[in-house]
């Protein structure tokens, strides 16, 4: 797989081989890892398309023995062709969302599902054999069931090999010198995404490295470079040279050559489902819509998380009862910590938890006072002194956080939202971090997948008003996923 997905590019030093008539026509191919991996993908849909349309057709012949074998093979035929057209349709293929996590899970989601309508309205301009009604709604699920795993283990290995400093996408940065630091700095922190900052032009032109990336010339110069130095995409920072009349330019000049163009509106902490590209009086125009704080998609996540906390809690019931025993064999006092904490619209509840520390820890707080080495309004110490040996166990896999399940039950907090704050904290709270309280605080979060207890105070908070802003259930899906694994490893856990 390693060698499957070796990442490679066109630098300048081949292109001195290209003859000097062709070089103003030279296209930058594509990534030698980039069609590999598209091709894996496919070819693992349809495996699973295919294994599942025939396991299931086997399992309902059995039980329906009046089913023709050639109306079976015509509806199994039927359904693996409609699924991956309409997989297609939902173009779950296209290169710019592979290995995008939410986003190329949400097109699957969006692909199957209409998969079941195509295949139910099919089957009945068609006339379904007998027996055959819920056909879609077994079969679509199952192949979920198959896909989505085999496309998380895909992402994975992609993931593993971006960080080994393969399988990366070549970028060519043309802004100020603060916005293309700040690009670089982030594709540094966040190599799964793919892009490595190459190379800069800048309005100066060659100068000094910007974060190591050399500067290889003036804005005037980047369509030039792309030809010459095979970058895969050109990432347009903020900057005033930046006219929309030379955007349009530029994006003619790079017609032809392979290479994606991808402007930064400066909104960096607005994405996903706000976002949207209009035609106005033959004008695009970039509208950001408001944040969603009610409506149906709301009321679908509040029946997630209730329904999801009442079957957890039947689920992990053996375990809480162990750890209350646990907690009670090493010292004294009750078993659950309950703390007043701020929910939605600055509504105060009561938060449960297991306790970790000893009985009297609130009042030793004042004496660490010193020792606090949590970030900004918190109050953490990595060796807190306080916290027992069965504590320490607890909350290093956040075990102790299982009865939050009673407050999400009750309604006072969510299974994914920001960190549930003290009253303390809101009161110093700015006016823009106050936005945090504009949704319910959640059992994990961005905060929690994103490094937990090691993050900064100021990260900590562009997390959470990130989730704030930029809210999905897919984001909500993809957060739960990725929270088993950072319990798991316990990292940032203290």
């Amino acid at each position: 797989m390693t060698e499957q997905l070796e990442s490679r590019w066109v630098r300048p030093a081949e292109v001195s081989d290209v003859p000097r008539a062709l070089r103003g026509v030279f296209r930058t191919p594509a990534t030698r890892w980039e069609p590999r991996y598209r091709r894996s993908v496919i070819a693992s849909d349809i495996v699973a398309i295919v294994v599942v349309v025939l396991v299931v057709g086997a399992v309902m012949k059995l039980r329906h023995r009046a089913w023709e074998l050639p109306s079976l093979i015509m509806l199994e035929v039927i359904t693996v062709a409609g699924v991956l057209i309409a997989l297609g349709l939902s173009r779950v293929w296209h290169p710019v969302v592979l290995g995008q996590g939410a986003e190329e899970f949400g097109r699957l989601g969006k692909g199957l599902f209409a998969s079941i309508v195509a295949l139910n309205v099919g089957m009945l301009a068609t006339g379904s054999i007998p027996g055959s009604r819920l056909w879609a709604f077994v079969v679509v699920p199952a192949i979920a069931l198959l896909v989505y795993p085999q496309r998380y283990i895909l992402r994975r290995l992609l993931h593993r090999e971006r960080r080994r400093g393969r399988c990366l996408l070549p970028v060519l940065a043309a802004g100020n010198v603060d916005s293309v630091r700040d690009l670089i700095v982030r594709t540094k922190l966040a190599p799964h995404v793919g892009w490595q900052v190459a190379a800069a032009c800048t309005r100066a032109g060659r100068g000094s490295a910007v974060e190591g990336v050399p500067v290889v010339g003036a804005f005037d110069d980047t369509a030039d470079h792309v030809k010459r130095g095979g970058y895969r995409i050109v990432a347009v920072t903020p900057d005033p040279y930046w006219t929309p009349d030379r955007l349009r330019r530029l994006a003619w000049d790079l017609e032809g050559t392979g290479t994606e163009m991808v402007i930064d509106p400066g909104l960096m902490e607005v994405a996903g489902p706000r976002l949207h590209i209009t035609g106005v009086l033959g004008m695009p125009v970039l509208r950001v819509s408001a944040p969603a704080f009610t409506g149906f998609r709301r009321v679908i996540k509040a029946m997630a998380d209730r329904g999801a906390a009442a079957m957890l809690l039947l689920l992990m019931m053996p375990v809480m009862v162990t750890v209350s025993v646990f907690i009670k064999l090493e010292s004294k006092g009750p078993v659950f910590y309950r703390q007043r904490r701020v929910g939605k619209d600055g509504s105060q509840f009561m938060m449960v938890k297991f306790r970790t520390m000893v009985r009297d820890a609130d009042a030793r707080r004042t004496d660490l006072a010193e020792d606090n080495e949590g970030a900004g309004l918190l109050f953490k110490i990595r060796d807190d002194p306080r916290v027992t040996k069965v504590g320490s166990f607890l909350r290093r896999y956040s075990i102790d956080e299982l009865p939050q399940l009673f407050n999400v039950l009750g309604g006072s907090m969510s299974l994914v939202g920001p960190r549930p704050p003290l009253p303390e904290e809101c009161e110093q709270y700015a006016p823009d971090v106050r936005r945090r309280l504009l949704v319910k605080p959640g059992m994990t979060g961005l905060w929690q997948v994103s490094g937990r207890s090691d993050l900064s105070w100021d990260e900590s908070i562009r997390l959470d008003l990130r989730y704030v802003e930029d809210w999905s259930l897919a984001l909500d899906a993809m957060i739960l996923w990725k929270t088993f694994r950072a319990v798991l490893s316990g990292e940032g856990a203290y």
